[in-house]
C-alpha cells in the first residue's frame, strides 16, 4: 500500500481557502493511483469528498463540495492536493487523503473497510 501524508489544515474563516497536500511514497508508481481525498467529523462516518483519476483527466465531487473544492495532482511530485474556496463552517473536519490501485469505486468504498490503513490527516476548522 501506498504511504500517505496529509499537511495544510488549519483555521480559517467563513469565505476563506486553504489548500491541503498530500505526499506519497512507496515502490508502485503514484500515478497508478486513483487518489481522493474524504473527511471525518466526530461521531460521524468518514465522507468522500472528491477524487481524481490517474492521469488526472477526470474529477469527483460530493456535492456539498461541488464548484467550490477542486483536487489537482501532480504525478511526478507523487503529490496530490484539495484546494478548498469559500470554506463553511460545516467544512470543518479532519481531511484524509487515500489512494487505490483498483479504480474510483474501491476507492469511494474505503471508509467502509477494516484493511485500510489511514493516515493522521489534517484537521480543517472554519470559524462562522
Amino acid at each position: 500500500q501506498v504511504q500517505l501524508g496529509e499537511s495544510g489544515g488549519g483555521l480559517v474563516q467563513a469565505g476563506g481557502s486553504l489548500r491541503l497536500s498530500c505526499a506519497a511514497s512507496g515502490p508502485t508508481s503514484f500515478s497508478n493511483y486513483v487518489v481522493g481525498w474524504f473527511r471525518q467529523v466526530p461521531n460521524k462516518e468518514r465522507e468522500f469528498v472528491a477524487a481524481i483519476s490517474r492521469g488526472g483527466g477526470n474529477t469527483y465531487y460530493a456535492d456539498s463540495v461541488q464548484g467550490r473544492f477542486t483536487i489537482p495532482r501532480d504525478n511526478v511530485k507523487s503529490m496530490a492536493y484539495l484546494q478548498m474556496d469559500s470554506l463553511r463552517p460545516e467544512d470543518t473536519a479532519i481531511y484524509y487523503c487515500a489512494a487505490d490501485l483498483a479504480g474510483l469505486t474501491r476507492l469511494k468504498s474505503l471508509p467502509s473497510r477494516d484493511d485500510y490503513n489511514w493516515g493522521q490527516g489534517t484537521q480543517v476548522t472554519v470559524s462562522a
